[in-house]
């Protein structure tokens, strides 16, 4: 099971068009944790204007347990979606962070807009990054690395333009290394 857990400040529009593709994609359930679920203002930094998003995995896994045993699913996974922009100390922003080969992952949707970059809105633009940034955070979950197929989900994004060239897919070996979690994890 996969759950997505809406993180104020969020848009829990975008949360339902992700469940049936992630759910494809995983093979998996996937259900939103109802709102209000969490509440990002403690990760908020002043001096940066952004949320610290290790200080949200954190509160995630934390809260993790809660989710589960309402849902039932011990092998659950946990990603968290937020309209506020995402850092870590070494870096000047971030898409997500996720635990690797652990339970919690979180994507922040305020860099996926068009109109962060003075365009026009458009949300097929949109929700196909989010939906890309989804996949890749999660299948970080699932012990998949960055890798070097620019076309592959999982390859690594510093930049919004790397979102969209890649695709929504696994490559070959990153799908193998999937189905290969997924009988070890049975």
């Amino acid at each position: 099971m996969i759950l997505l857990v809406p993180i104020t400040p969020a848009d829990p529009s975008s949360l339902s068009t992700l469940l049936e593709p992630l759910s494809r994609t995983f093979s998996r359930s996937v259900k939103v944790v109802p709102p209000p679920a969490l509440d990002g203002s403690f990760a908020f930094n002043f001096s940066r204007n952004q949320y610290n998003s290790t200080l949200i995995l954190s509160a995630l896994l934390e809260k993790s347990s809660g989710w589960i045993s309402s849902e039932g699913g011990i092998d659950a996974k946990i990603l968290g979606i937020t309209e506020g922009d995402l850092f870590v100390p070494v870096l000047t922003y971030v898409f997500g962070e996720a635990q690797l080969d652990g339970r919690t992952a979180v994507v922040s949707s305020h860099r996926l807009h068009e109109e962060f970059y003075g365009l026009q809105p458009d949300r097929n633009i949109f929700m196909t990054r989010l939906f890309k940034e989804a996949i890749h955070e999660l299948g970080h979950t699932f012990g998949l690395i960055h890798c070097s197929d620019y076309l592959c989900v999982m390859h690594s994004s510093t930049g919004v333009e790397e979102i969209d060239v890649k695709t929504e897919k696994l490559c070959e070996s990153c799908k193998a290394r999937l189905l290969q979690h997924h009988g070890e994890n049975e």
